[in-house]
């Protein structure tokens, strides 16, 4: 197939390293942080052509109009009705329960833009299908991509947002001003 080539060309173009590979599990939630930028995206989707990952991801269901659909939907998006952003995490759980093997991914920032930190739904999700959160970044100071350790939650959520605020402490989004606090906000329950 052409397009893992394609996309280790877009890489060394771009000037990235690609690291890490394929989580040694059958389901997780792999987030992507921090998410500053809009190149953020197109270079998870050049990674994950790269090394083979199908993942899926939610997609505002505004950016699904053709011819972008389609390339979206081969991918591996999903459109999001955000005004019922509330049922995105009952979505993601089902998927995971429908499917023997499913990588879901999110930025857990939820935005682009500064926050008071992350969203709990990546949390939620994992924690309602019960699977390990994958690590990924996009690293643009070291101009690295990729991912990282497996993290298997523990229900306490203080010390697992501990584990993630020091995997993530080095990491430089491509606008470091924009880039959230790793730390919990709408701790629903």
């Amino acid at each position: 197939m052409i397009l893992p080539h394609v996309a280790r060309f877009l890489l060394w173009l771009g000037g990235w390293t690609a690291v890490g590979e394929v989580p040694d599990v059958h389901k997780a939630v792999l987030i992507a942080a921090p998410h500053t930028s809009n190149w953020d995206g197109f270079w998870a989707i050049v990674y994950k052509v790269f090394i083979g990952l199908d993942v899926r991801f939610f997609v505002k269901e505004s950016m699904f109009w053709f011819p972008l659909s389609a390339l979206l939907k081969a991918f591996g998006a999903i459109p999001l009705n955000r005004k019922r952003a509330g049922s995105a995490v009952n979505e993601a759980i089902a998927a995971f329960d429908e499917n023997e093997r499913f990588y879901f991914g999110l930025a857990p920032e939820g935005t682009r833009s500064r926050t008071p930190g992350w969203k709990s739904g990546f949390y939620r999700v994992a924690e309602g299908a019960n699977v390990p959160v994958v690590f990924g970044f996009l690293d643009y100071d070291n101009r690295r991509l990729g991912l990282g350790p497996v993290l298997t939650l523990t229900g306490e959520k203080d010390a697992d947002m501990a584990i993630c605020q020091s995997y993530y402490a080095s990491i430089s989004g491509r606008w470091p001003e924009k880039t959230s606090p790793v730390r919990l906000t709408r701790q629903k329950q």
